[in-house]
């Protein structure tokens, strides 16, 4: 790779390295698992980043590669590992506790759906892409996403505890402030019932 290429290829990575993890975390449920991940998708663009950088959108690429990377390592290991279904019992019930709770079942319900449907989740809701960019990024039609999507809000819906957690995001919107993540999560499975 020419000097040029590369330190293209290292601003890229700099600039894209956190939102990269944060994406691939969500689609693992592992911050470590997150991370093999990024730089395992991160090292194949690598090899052809002159290809690569030429794209009308090489961000957009790599995060395909992402889901196709998180594909893989499902594939080499059939062993699901599975979070614990219940919540340490806590003392003091203050908003940063509450948040706690919140993010815990989410990620937990989260963790609960098929890989397809967890990355048309994290694609649609968290990345904020429209059904075409999500189809795109998954490989599928935007039928796919539209039918995966409509299956995991309602897993997401049924999932034990989502629902005080989402009246309670609700009504309490206006006294705190609530991440993208989860204001987008909360709404989607409180508005598409």
């Amino acid at each position: 790779m020419h000097a040029e290429q590369e330190a293209h290829f290292q601003s890229f990575v700099a600039a894209r390295w956190t939102h990269l993890v944060r994406t691939a975390y969500l689609l693992t449920g592992d911050p470590h698992d997150a991370e093999d991940v990024t730089q395992t998708a991160l090292a194949k663009a690598y090899r052809s980043w002159r290809r690569v950088s030429r794209m009308d959108s090489p961000e957009a690429y790599v995060r395909r590669m992402l889901v196709t990377c998180n594909s893989d390592r499902f594939r080499k290991r059939r062993v699901r590992e599975r979070l614990t279904d219940a919540v340490p019992d806590t003392s003091v019930r203050d908003n940063a506790v509450a948040w706690a709770d919140e993010r815990s079942v989410l990620m937990d319900a989260l963790a609960g759906l098929p890989a397809r449907q967890r990355a048309v989740v994290v694609m649609r809701y968290w990345e904020d892409l429209s059904e075409a960019e999500t189809a795109d990024v998954l490989g599928c039609s935007p039928g796919t996403v539209k039918s995966q999507a409509s299956k995991a809000l309602a897993k997401l819906r049924a999932w034990p505890g989502m629902d005080q957690f989402a009246t309670t995001t609700t009504c309490t919107t206006t006294t705190r402030t609530t991440t993208k993540e989860r204001a987008a999560l909360w709404t989607a499975t409180a508005t598409s019932k």
